[in-house]
Order: C-alpha cells, then sequence, then structure tokens
C-alpha cells in the first residue's frame, strides 16, 4: 500500500503492474480491498491504480461530506504524484459516481469509463430521503444496517452457494469508520446529475449491468447506454451488485478488453 498527502491527510492506494494506466474506484462504503483478484489479473497487462476513496480503508476523512466531486480531486491527485496523465477509469456503484464527476472535471485525463453497476442521474426526493433515513440508521447502529446492506447486494442463488463472499464483504464494510460510512453516503445523496455528460464524452463507456441487481435502475441505465457516442453494455444473468465476485472472470476479461480497445483508440487520435 502506497501513500501520498492531500490537504495534509493521508491517501492511500495500491499500485500493481507497468504500461498503461487503469484506475478501480471501489463502492460504498468498501475499500481497494475488494479489488483483489482484479488488480492481480490486470496488473499482468497494465499499470493498475487501486484508491482507498477519503474516509475509507487507510485514507483519512477530507470533511463530513465526502462530496463525489471532493473524491474525484482526491483520485486526481493520486495519479499526478504518480506522474500519470490519462487512465482507463473502473468505477463500481459509488466509485462510478465518483468516476463521472472526474469525466465532468477533467475530460482529458480519461481514455475510457466503465461504470460498473452505476449510473449517471442523480437521487430523486425519495431516494434522498431514503438516504436520510439510512444515516439515521448508521448512527444507531452501523453494523447492523451494513449487515442488511451487503445481503441486498448479491445475486440469492450466488449468496446461498458462496457465504463467504458475503462475509468477506461484511468484513471490509463493518470496518470503515462510522463518520466515513456517513459522510459518503452524504455525498451521494447531494452529487448532479451527469446525464448531459454522457451526451458529450468523446471516450468510449461501458456500462456492466447484473439482471438480478436489486440497488440499481436497470432499465434506465440501458437508457443511458444510448447517450455516449460510443457506449458498450454488458448485462449478466445470475449477478446482483458484485459482478467482480458474482461472475469474475466474465468480468476480469471484460475490463482487460474494454481498456485495451480505448488505450488503442486513445493512442490512435
Amino acid at each position: 500500500m502506497k501513500t501520498i498527502t492531500y490537504q495534509q491527510k493521508q491517501l492511500a492506494y495500491h499500485k500493481q503492474g507497468e504500461g498503461h494506466c487503469v484506475v478501480l474506484l471501489h463502492g460504498f462504503p468498501m475499500d481497494s480491498r475488494v479489488w483483489k483478484s482484479v488488480i492481480r489479473e490486470l496488473s499482468n497487462h497494465f499499470c493498475v491504480i487501486a484508491p482507498d476513496l477519503p474516509g475509507l480503508g487507510e485514507s483519512a476523512m477530507l470533511a463530513e461530506q465526502h462530496d463525489m466531486s471532493l473524491m474525484a480531486d482526491a483520485v486526481v491527485a493520486i495519479l499526478s504524484a504518480e506522474n500519470i496523465s490519462r487512465c482507463v477509469l473502473v468505477g463500481h456503484s459509488m466509485g462510478g459516481y465518483v468516476g463521472l464527476s472526474l469525466a465532468q472535471k477533467y475530460p482529458e485525463m480519461l481514455y475510457g469509463l466503465a461504470l460498473l453497476h452505476s449510473h449517471a442521474t442523480a437521487d430523486d426526493d425519495q431516494t434522498r430521503e431514503n438516504r436520510n433515513e439510512a444515516i439515521k440508521s448508521i448512527y444507531e447502529d452501523k453494523n447492523a444496517f451494513l449487515s442488511a446492506f451487503v445481503e441486498s447486494l448479491f445475486d440469492p442463488q450466488f449468496a446461498k452457494q458462496h457465504p463467504e463472499a458475503i462475509a468477506g464483504i461484511r468484513e471490509i464494510t463493518t470496518s470503515q469508520e462510522t463518520k466515513a460510512v456517513v459522510a459518503a453516503m452524504a455525498g451521494m445523496r447531494e452529487r448532479e446529475s451527469h446525464i448531459e455528460l454522457l451526451t458529450k464524452i468523446k471516450f468510449p463507456v461501458l456500462f456492466v449491468l447484473g439482471k438480478s441487481d436489486s440497488r440499481m435502475p436497470i432499465v434506465k441505465i440501458m437508457a443511458q447506454a444510448g447517450l455516449p457516442a460510443h457506449a458498450e453494455l454488458i448485462m449478466l444473468q445470475g449477478v446482483g451488485h458484485m459482478s467482480f465476485l458474482e461472475a469474475t472472470l466474465i468480468l476480469q476479461h471484460s475490463l482487460y478488453s474494454f481498456a485495451a480497445r480505448c488505450f488503442l483508440i486513445g493512442s490512435a487520435r
């Protein structure tokens, strides 16, 4: 694990491999440990950077509320410290929201963007209220809230057959500090829509969806896949919100081939 100092605080990240850079951004409220097998595979071909987003894992809190824009700036600070000017960015769930914010602010830094179980719309009023209720629940009993949350992330059949996968994610989520979990939830609640951004993006965008994902508006995301000039969509049967665990080989190969295409296209421009 490497670290840099940013705003007088520590940001932690993994770096492995050489060549063109792929950045992996984890979801809520996890950290870079979820990417272990993906890092191992992709680092055979690329330089892989996997940060702990602010407040999570070994990265320090930067604010009481971690807005997606603030997290995007933290990722850019890590890339700058590593002298990386361009990358393919892969964002899972909340990490996808951070990726879209980065794409809005620093489009010149991206060869491509992969959104794993993520989307470009802002929260509607009901979802914002749901997040407010979730924050209350986190304060009341963080571990109880996160245990139920983790159960909802997986396809039921997969969960039944692979209890160790659920246990592993539960261990990672419950290890996070309460204030960091709340800061991330509040940041997601306040994020802006990036639908218009999708219509303007010039680099390839990959959407990965699980057909059993209860947490994502699948029909809306399918419609969003029609907006970029170059978009790709993968829909996986028997997969919930965690394709890198539920369909590991397919996901790893899909990310490798997408990144390779992005680097090829980007280099030709």
